[in-house]
């Protein structure tokens, strides 16, 4: 006799009028209030900041920091440059991707307009850049509902999770999560050249979503069907071209500026690297940092490659793109707070389990915390804030916390996966 469900346990089996929906309004719907509520939230507990300015040490102490603010003035859209091609007065070229950096001129170009209603542009440029980031918020909810359309309540899980509420607007980062997230929506409705335009536009506007090019390389290799995964990469790289090109073209040095950037970063906030400088063991030269973490990066694919081929039947790409995201951000040279959130709709996709989710998100909150709490007195003696032992702690609780929740997603991919009613063929192609 099976167990009983939990709704049995609690109030008796169901009733004859049970199987009768009575809901007021669609899940979507639903999801769509519930995401502006949660959202809204995330603004409130970034008020102080708001209403006081994003000062030393207040934006890191009350938790409210954003990358955001500073860049109008920064970054020259103040003065109504065009990211780019050109630069502001202190000649400074945007170190962001294109999409990023043209999303960001549309936001600058409205706070022009809204501007005389603010007492200052920074304020005006963050309430500006908050409104528009809530349409790919929205989006990647939506998509992922789609996606698994007989489970669209697992988008609650992004919703709630407390990793958005806090760090949904200290970047751009959410343009390129709901491009991905309607990657794999065209990817579930086996549309392999839209998949690509929209993973094209993705790395166009943040550069980690090229290596899930490599988990739709290994799904084809297990399942030895290509020619969806070849046209798929093919309109990724021709929509990347077709975004980048014009302003490499017009300018290569503003344009190449994001590549040459990250690629000369030395060992930064966040990352395994700078945790074990901060109680005082051996880490690697600069010089040598690239190479090192890239080749711990190449055996960690390497192992993912591994699990895929042995596995019994396809994995999804969720769990195969997690697995993959999971191992960069463990293994780069930085980590910023809101990288967490590539990972949130891909785990909700990869394993909708809530106890799972919740520890993993538990650890991401606790190093949000100290990485602000940790700056609130970096450089200064005798500072009483977070000491960087406690620093390297709460990194080495991050990074643990991550490789959990990819741990459980890696024992799925050895279970069977397959049912009475999917082909191995839907497997791949459903995520």
């Amino acid at each position: 006799m099976s167990e009983p469900k939990i709704t049995e346990r609690l109030g008796g089996p169901f009733g004859r009028l049970a199987n009768r929906s009575y809901t007021l309004l669609p899940p979507i719907y639903v999801l769509i209030i519930l995401a502006a509520m949660t959202y809204s939230l995330g603004y409130f507990l970034d008020f102080s900041c708001v209403a006081n300015g994003w000062g030393d040490p207040q934006r890191y102490m009350h938790l409210c920091y954003s990358d955001i603010p500073p860049l109008y003035v920064d970054r020259g859209f103040a003065e109504g440059i065009f990211p780019y091609i050109q630069t502001g007065s202190n000649e400074i070229y945007l170190e962001y991707p294109v999409g990023t950096g043209v999303f960001m001129y549309i936001s600058a170009v409205i706070t022009g307009w809204v501007l005389p209603l603010y007492p200052d542009g920074y304020r005006a440029f963050f309430d500006v850049n908050v409104i528009l980031l809530f349409i790919p918020f929205v989006v990647t909810i939506v998509a992922t509902a789609l996606t698994k359309p007989k489970d669209p309540w697992r988008a609650s899980m992004i919703v709630f999770a407390p990793t958005m509420i806090f760090a949904a607007t200290i970047n751009w980062d959410l343009i390129p999560i709901a491009l991905v997230a309607l990657a794999f929506l065209a990817w579930s409705k086996e549309k392999s050249a839209l998949t690509g335009v929209l993973l094209g536009l993705a790395i166009a506007s943040k550069f980690y979503p090229i290596f899930l090019l490599f988990g739709f390389i290994l799904l084809a290799w297990k399942s030895n069907s290509w020619r969806p995964t070849l046209t798929m990469i093919a309109a990724a790289i021709l929509t990347f071209l077709t975004v980048n090109v014009p302003f490499a073209i017009a300018n290569f040095e503003g344009w190449i500026h994001f590549y040459t950037f990250n690629f000369g970063r030395s060992i930064d906030f966040g990352s395994f690297w700078y945790a074990l400088t901060q109680i005082g063991l051996p880490t690697i030269p600069n010089n040598l940092l690239n190479y090192a973490s890239t080749a711990l990066f190449a055996l960690l694919l390497i192992g993912i490659a591994f699990l895929v081929k042995r596995a019994p039947s396809s994995p999804n790409i969720a769990q195969i793109s997690f697995l993959i995201l999971a191992a960069f951000v463990v293994t780069n040279k930085v980590y910023s707070p809101q990288y967490v959130l590539w990972l949130v709709p891909i785990a909700v996709l990869a394993r909708p389990n809530w106890r799972d989710f919740l520890i993993w998100q538990f650890g991401e909150v606790v190093y949000f915390i100290g990485i602000w709490w940790f700056l609130a007195g970096y450089g200064i003696e005798g500072s009483q804030t977070l000491t960087p032992q406690w620093y390297a702690a709460a990194t080495f609780v991050h990074i643990s916390a991550t490789l959990y929740f990819a741990i459980r997603v890696a024992i799925d991919t050895q279970q069977d996966q397959t049912t009475d009613t999917e082909s191995k063929r839907d497997v791949v192609n459903r995520t």
